[in-house]
C-alpha cells in the first residue's frame, strides 16, 4: 500500500513538472496575440499574395517565436547560446542585411537609370520620407538614436532598415522590422490612392519617349563610378552600398556568370528564409507587444505616405522646368521608394487604367533602382550623424 502510494505521488508529481514545462501552462495573453498575428501574415502571403516570400517566413517565425516556455530551456531567440539566438546575430549583428545587397545588385539592371539619370532626382526626394519620419519620430518622445531607427522605415527597404537598427538600438529590431516589411507588402494598398490624390488625369496620360539604349560598357562603369560616388559621401553606407554595386558588377561583367546567378538566387534565398524567420521570431511578445511598438507603426506609416507623396510631387516640381515632349509621368514618383521592383509595377498599373497603351514599367524602374542608392545613402547618412 505504502509502495503504491509513493508511486502515486512519485506520477503526480512527474505529471505536474512536465504540466509546467509545456506551452500551455505558460501561455499569457501576448502569447495569444502575436499567435493570432503570425497567422494573419501567412494568410496574407498565401492568400491575398503580399510578398508571400518575406510574410510566409515572418508569420512563421512569429509562431515560432511566440510558443510558450520556460525561461532558461536554451531554446527562445533571446537566449544566449539557443539556436534561433545564433541564427539571429545575423540580424543583430548586421551582417544579413549586406548579403542581401549582394543579391539585390546582382538582380538589378540600372539600364532605365542610366539610360535617364535625371531619373535619380525622384528616388532622392522619396527619401524625404526617412527625414520627415525622424523629426515626427523626435516630437512623439523618442531619443536620436532611436528616431533614426524609425525613420528609416520611410525608405521602403527591409534590409537598410535592419542593417541602420542594429547599429543605433538593436532593442527596436523586431518592432522596425515587422513594421519595414509589413508596410513594404502593403505598398499596392497604401500608394495608389496617393498616386491619384496628387495627379490630375491629364498629368497620368503623359507618355513618355522611349529610353535610349545603354551599352554594355556604361553597365560596367556605373557600379564602379557608383561606389567611388557614394562611400566617399558617406563612409558609413560601405556594407550595403559596397556589395550592392559588387552585385551588379558581378552582373555586368560579363565573365562571373556564375557567381551573379549563385548571389541572385541559392545566397539570397537563403539569407531570405534565415532573415525572414528571425525577424519573425524577434517578436516574442514579452518584448514586442509595448506602447512604442504601436508608435513605431503609425510613424512607420506616415514614413511610407510622406516617402510616396514626396516622390509623386518631385516630379509635378522637374515638369515645371522641362519642355512639353520631355515631360516625366508623375505616377512613376511613387517607385522613388526602394521597393524593387514592386513600386515600379504600381506605377504601370495605376497608368494601364488610365490607359492601357501606356506602358511606365520601364521607366518607373529607373526612380525604383535609384531608391534603393538613396535609401542606403541615408541610412549612411543617419549613420554617420548618430553612430
Amino acid at each position: 500500500m505504502l509502495l503504491l502510494s509513493s508511486f502515486s505521488k512519485f506520477l503526480e508529481d512527474s505529471l505536474m513538472t512536465f504540466w509546467n514545462f509545456t506551452g500551455f501552462a505558460n501561455c499569457e495573453l501576448g502569447n495569444i496575440i502575436m499567435l493570432l498575428v503570425g497567422c494573419f501574415f501567412v494568410w496574407l502571403a498565401i492568400k491575398k499574395n503580399f510578398e508571400p516570400l518575406l510574410l510566409v517566413p515572418i508569420g512563421f517565425g512569429m509562431l515560432l517565436g511566440n510558443i510558450p516556455f520556460q525561461p532558461g530551456m536554451e531554446i527562445g531567440i533571446y537566449e544566449e547560446g539557443s539556436v534561433l539566438n545564433i541564427l539571429y546575430n545575423g540580424v543583430e549583428k548586421g551582417w544579413y542585411p549586406p548579403l542581401i545587397f549582394l543579391g539585390i545588385g546582382a538582380m538589378t539592371d540600372f539600364s532605365a537609370l542610366l539610360a535617364n539619370p535625371k531619373l535619380m532626382v525622384i528616388g532622392a526626394c522619396a527619401q524625404f520620407g526617412i527625414f520627415g519620419a525622424y523629426m515626427l519620430s523626435l516630437l512623439v518622445g523618442f531619443d536620436p538614436l532611436s528616431a533614426g531607427c524609425v525613420a528609416i522605415i520611410g525608405g521602403a527597404d527591409g534590409p537598410t532598415a535592419i542593417f541602420t537598427c542594429s547599429k543605433l538600438n538593436p532593442k527596436l529590431l523586431g518592432a522596425v522590422a515587422v513594421s519595414a516589411y509589413s508596410y513594404m507588402a502593403l505598398i499596392p494598398l497604401i500608394q495608389p490612392p496617393l498616386m491619384r490624390l496628387f495627379t490630375t488625369k491629364e498629368e497620368r496620360l503623359i507618355k513618355m519617349k522611349p529610353a535610349r539604349v545603354v551599352s554594355q560598357n556604361e553597365k560596367i562603369i556605373f557600379p564602379i563610378v557608383g561606389l567611388l560616388l557614394t562611400c566617399f559621401v558617406v563612409p558609413s553606407g560601405i556594407p550595403l552600398l559596397g556589395m550592392l554595386f559588387f552585385g551588379n558588377l558581378l552582373r555586368e561583367s560579363g565573365v562571373t556568370t556564375r557567381l551573379a546567378k549563385t548571389a541572385q538566387n541559392a545566397m539570397t534565398d537563403i539569407i531570405t528564409i534565415l532573415l525572414g524567420l528571425t525577424v519573425g521570431a524577434s517578436t516574442q511578445a514579452d518584448v514586442f507587444l509595448s506602447l512604442d511598438t504601436l508608435k513605431i507603426f503609425g510613424l512607420g506609416f506616415l514614413a511610407f505616405v510622406i516617402a510616396s507623396s514626396a516622390g509623386v510631387c518631385s516630379v509635378k516640381i522637374f515638369n515645371i522646368f522641362l519642355a512639353k515632349n520631355k515631360k516625366i509621368n508623375p505616377l512613376i514618383g511613387n517607385a522613388g521608394v526602394s521597393a524593387v521592383p514592386m513600386a515600379a509595377r504600381i506605377s504601370n498599373n495605376v497608368g494601364l487604367e488610365y490607359d492601357p497603351s501606356n506602358y511606365l514599367l520601364m521607366h518607373a524602374m529607373g526612380p525604383n533602382v535609384a531608391g534603393v542608392i538613396g535609401s542606403a545613402v541615408a541610412a549612411g547618412v543617419l549613420l554617420s550623424f548618430l553612430g
